[in-house]
């Protein structure tokens, strides 16, 4: 990774020395960075204005993300809204904590790097890299630093656009509505209103921009804009499987014998 250094010509050097997908997605984050900070400070402005509507009692009851973080399939698959569990906007503080959990703190966003790159393990790629467990070692790391890049983008256009980053679980009790709901949140999320659907376009332009990244830093000559196209489809692909695995994780742990907890919101 360039660092930073206080001499122009150095940043210069270092910044010719960068690959042009690298230089075009560096001023990308920059300037998601900076709508963001813009957002924010739109969205502080008109939250008093808000707040003042709130009663007493909505003041002291916990926060959404205070009381998902009490839920065990939380530390699973990310916190989410529960079928009973009304769609509120969100602060910019709890956007950071769902960021945050949702990036770091998930356990299913582990394993679905582990199982993205035993599919590079298994293609064989990139070549240079090899096989064995040093070989899948660095393309877990790979993957995961690409999901690192996809999710702080994500965050960022989300909040920009007021879209839901949580999954919210149908309000349906039939398989196959709930499977429909589940496939249908990857590529479409409530906006600001937490009524209103809108395509997910923070969500695949982020993952684009995370497979132009990804490609930089693997070894050989790559092609950017197939590793970028193939970031899409397997967001596609991967982020439905995802979802529907969200959506009967309670199911799941109930039949394991668990209390379905998500009934107590």
């Amino acid at each position: 990774m360039l660092q930073a250094t206080h001499y122009s010509g150095q940043r210069v050097c270092a910044s010719r020395s960068m690959p042009a997908g690298a230089r075009l997605l560096l001023g990308l984050f920059v300037a998601f960075r900076l709508l963001l900070g813009e957002a924010a400070a739109q969205r502080s402005a008109a939250a008093p204005e808000q707040k003042q509507e709130n009663t007493a009692d909505e003041r002291a009851k916990p926060s959404a993300s205070n009381r998902l973080s009490r839920l065990p399939i939380e530390w699973i698959i990310g916190p989410y809204v529960p079928p009973q569990g009304p769609l509120e906007p969100l602060t910019n503080s709890e956007r950071k904590q769902i960021y945050v959990r949702q990036t770091f703190l998930t356990a299913g966003s582990y394993v679905a790097r582990a199982f993205s790159a035993g599919i590079d393990q298994a293609r064989g790629v990139p070549h240079g890299w090899g096989g064995g467990m040093p070989g899948y070692g660095r393309r877990y790391a790979a993957r995961y630093g690409q999901f690192i890049v996809q999710s702080s983008l994500l965050s960022g256009g989300n909040a920009l656009m007021g879209y839901e980053p949580r999954y919210d679980f149908c309000r349906c009790q039939s398989f196959w509505p709930r499977t429909r709901h589940a496939v249908s949140r990857n590529f479409v999320a409530y906006n600001r209103t937490e009524r209103e659907l809108r395509p997910q376009i923070p969500m695949y332009v982020a993952a684009f921009a995370a497979g132009l990244l990804r490609s930089s830093w693997l070894p050989g000559r790559q092609n950017l804009w197939r590793t970028g196209l193939y970031s899409i489809l397997s967001q596609a692909g991967i982020g439905s499987g995802y979802n529907f695995v969200s959506e009967f994780s309670l199911d799941i742990l109930h039949a394991f014998g668990l209390k379905k907890v998500g009934k107590k919101l």
